[in-house]
């Protein structure tokens, strides 16, 4: 799933996260279904199956980093900007406002990295305690 851009509303960047975070959030349902019991493992080709599971969430996974840190580069300059702007005019309030806003937004990006650590660590600790007797990544 692409990740819209809109950095500007917080909100709505976290929604698209919290989307993008739905096959991690189902890991444990997809690895139920996709890797076989004992009994039926003659009938499922497992490698393949954690190969193709794999690839998704190191794509998903790469694809949320990516959004984040593009965002926070966004947020980072726009804090500057209005630092700068903030400086030069010290009575106006409403640059005061929005310079303390981006700068918690920023902080609000910036602990989404946090989170996407922590979801990236649970959902990869479920794929190799199932996946591990069948697939191995290199980067694991």
């Amino acid at each position: 799933m692409a990740i819209k851009y809109v950095c500007g509303d917080f909100l709505e960047f976290q929604e698209s996260l919290k989307k993008m975070r739905e096959v991690d959030d189902k890991i444990i349902y997809a690895l139920n279904t996709s890797i076989p019991t004992e009994s039926f493992k003659g009938q499922v080709d497992a490698k393949g199956t954690c190969q193709v599971l794999y690839r998704q969430l190191h794509d998903a996974h790469n694809q949320r980093e990516e959004a984040i840190r593009k965002c926070i580069v966004v947020a980072a300059d726009k804090v500057k900007n209005l630092k700068e702007e903030r400086d030069q005019n010290r009575d106006d309030i409403s640059l005061d406002k929005s310079f303390k806003a981006e700068q918690r937004k920023l902080r609000l990006l910036q602990s989404e990295l946090n989170v996407e650590d922590i979801v990236k660590e649970r959902t990869l600790k479920a794929f190799t305690e199932r996946c591990r007797f069948f697939y191995k990544p290199d980067s694991l």
